[in-house]
């Protein structure tokens, strides 16, 4: 053994390490081996608990954010009027110059073709006089959706269905005094509307009484109020506030005539009426008054409807156009409930009743008239035998009608309305109208490029073959 390492030495090596710390320092705690940590510093603290028993930990509370209102509130109805309303003017637009107006001489019969004055302007746009512009209004004629707010004034398109329209309308308000019964129908954009109220504009340049409907679908949905009424055919439904609406609606549009005509029949009414009143304040009378609107409603139809009488002051009437947008809504169940909350047909509701009357023939206009209903796409209900009378009406010759289908219920009120009903269906402009349309979106500077005929078979081919709603949208709309 070297004699540097000694028993002493030895002896301490072997000796453990926690019995020499002991050894060193008796009170001293307990230490775990190569570490100057505290066993009682070790100890985790005991976990916070809810009243629930579950461990509370850190979470993040925000205060709740408390809006402040700058402004006054919506009123009741304001959102559905802004949805609503109607522009027809944009004083960014230009004047489209040398723009003629739609007068009462251009829908007359000249020459011996039979063709009217507005045969001569097909293919141009022609504008709407401020008489016009304030009835249209009246009726509701306008839509939201048509494109009345991109130009200067409301002008409108003469196309071809437009002369057919002229010469039924001279039929109707001329020496004639024919009755014209006629359907709408086309694609999504073709133009049913404006038709309908270029029917309503020459109507009411003719001197003629003007009624429609606005939306088929406002009549059905159940939006306002009704209850039933016991005649002899059975139980109808009477709408009073939509009735009160349409008289006031029909004696602000057709005031001029109507202030020119009397009474001259008596009537059983809730309240005493002048015998001699006009026929503007006799509306009116029903239009402030819902509760004496549907009894007012039946006596002015009837004295409409009556025979004219060449002697007398007021004694005369004159032809008469009701019309009616979105016609596949009132062919069909409407929302309403009967008192066993089974659906009313649209039929039975007493202002669709009267209008189905007229269009079927059932009830005839003695001093002429017309009866035109167009067709919705754009929001379209199902009705199928409509659909399928509208495409047996519209098969060309040669072709073979098409077959209903035996798994599916037929309407047989709809199917007898529409049996003898005369249908046009409208399909795209033509080349030469569509460039009439397109000149006069560049003289009122919503197209800024040159009208071409490279641009109009361009724009003519986009829009599906001439479909003027989306002529429109690819020509103006789409630089907005």
């Amino acid at each position: 053994m070297p004699p540097s390492i000694c028993l002493r030495c030895l002896a301490r090596s072997s000796t453990p390490v926690e019995s020499s710390l002991t050894s060193i320092a008796p009170n001293a705690s307990h230490r775990a081996a190569f570490s100057t940590t505290s066993a009682l510093a070790a100890a985790t603290p005991a976990k916070k608990t809810t009243a629930a028993g579950k461990p509370a930990g850190r979470r993040l509370q925000l205060k709740k954010q408390v809006r402040t209102q700058t402004g006054r509130p919506v009123a009741p109805g304001e959102r559905k009027a802004y949805r609503k309303r109607i522009v027809l003017s944009n004083t960014n637009a230009l004047e489209v110059p040398g723009l003629r107006d739609l007068t009462s001489d251009r829908i007359v019969r000249r020459g011996g073709d039979g063709k009217t004055e507005l045969a001569r302007q097909e293919g141009r746009v022609l504008g709407l006089t401020n008489d016009t512009v304030d009835a249209l209004r009246a009726l509701e004629t306008f839509k939201p959706s048509q494109g009345w707010s991109l130009f200067r004034r409301p002008a409108t398109l003469i196309r071809r269905e437009t002369v057919h329209m002229a010469e039924n309308v001279v039929d109707a308000t001329g020496e004639r005094r024919s009755t014209v019964r006629k359907v709408l129908c086309g694609s999504r954009g073709s133009g049913k509307s404006v038709l309908l109220l270029q029917a309503q504009a020459m109507a009411l340049l003719k001197g003629a009484i003007v009624i429609h409907l606005p939306e088929g679908r406002d009549m059905v949905n159940a939006h306002t109020a009704y209850h039933p009424l016991q005649t002899p055919e059975g139980t109808i439904y009477v709408q009073p506030q939509y009735t009160a609406q349409l008289l006031g609606n029909l004696a602000r549009a057709n005031q001029p005539v109507l202030s020119k005509l009397r009474l001259r029949q008596q009537h059983r009414l809730p309240v005493p009426v002048q015998a001699n009143m006009s026929l503007d304040r006799f509306a009116e009378l029903g239009a402030k008054d819902s509760d004496l609107a549907w009894p007012i409603w039946e006596a002015l139809w009837s004295e409409l409807t009556a025979p004219s009488q060449a002697e007398g002051e007021g004694q005369q009437r004159p032809p008469v156009l009701i019309s009616l947008d979105g016609l596949d809504h009132v062919m069909r169940q409407s929302a309403y409930l009967d008192a066993e909350a089974k659906p009313v047909h649209a039929h039975s509701l007493a202002l669709v009743r009267d209008f189905m009357r007229l269009l079927n023939g059932e009830t005839a206009l003695p001093n002429g008239g017309m009866v035109v209903a167009a067709t919705c796409a754009s929001n379209k209900a199902a009705a199928p035998t409509l659909d399928h009378m509208l495409k047996v009406a519209t098969t060309q010759e040669g072709q073979e009608a098409p077959r209903w289908d035996p798994y599916v219920a037929k309407d047989e009120r709809v199917e007898k309305t529409m049996k003898d009903v005369q249908v046009t269906k409208l399909l795209g402009l033509s080349k030469d109208e569509a460039r009439g349309v397109m000149e006069y979106y560049a003289h009122s500077g919503m197209l800024r490029n040159g009208v071409t005929n490279l641009l109009t078979s361009e724009q003519w081919s986009l829009a599906g073959q001439g479909i003027v709603g989306e002529l429109e949208k690819g020509a103006v709309r789409a630089r907005f």
